[in-house]
């Protein structure tokens, strides 16, 4: 081989060698972009490292109050009577309160007419929709 054919070959090389860094870097870049941004741990998922377990003991804070309940979750549509739900602080309450706290809690938790399941508190403990309902029925008194 002449010198000529020496540098040919070298040059060559070095193309591939920097060809197949920059795939590399490229490769790398692109595992980067597409990566997930997060993921979803589910209460006692032990697969989560110890994330479920902390969300966990962050809600163990004990049960929010009735009053809690309703201006966080409920207030939205009993405020202002969204799609016929009883205003809160109105006669609305009184009438239904005489149907019973077990009929009205049913109706809570399962849904009725144009309210979800659970209003719009998925989150809330059965208690806790108990308390938001009686603090509406003392709102009518």
């Amino acid at each position: 081989m002449n010198k000529f054919t020496t540098a040919l070959c070298a040059l060559g090389l070095g193309f591939a060698l920097a060809s197949s860094a920059g795939a590399a870097t490229s490769d790398e870049a692109i595992i980067e972009r597409i990566k997930p941004l997060g993921s979803v741990c589910l209460e006692g998922d032990e697969t989560c490292g110890g994330a479920a377990a902390a969300a966990a003991t962050a809600s163990a804070g004990g049960a929010r109050s009735g009053a809690d309940v309703y201006t966080q979750k409920c207030a939205a549509c009993h405020a202002v009577g969204v799609a016929g739900a009883p205003k809160f602080g109105s006669a609305d309450w009184t009438d239904r309160a005489a149907k019973g706290m077990e009929t009205l809690l049913a109706n809570a938790i399962n849904g009725i007419n144009a309210m979800p399941p659970r209003g719009t508190c998925a989150d809330c403990s059965d208690e806790e929709i108990q308390g938001a309902i009686e603090h509406m029925i003392d709102s009518a008194k």
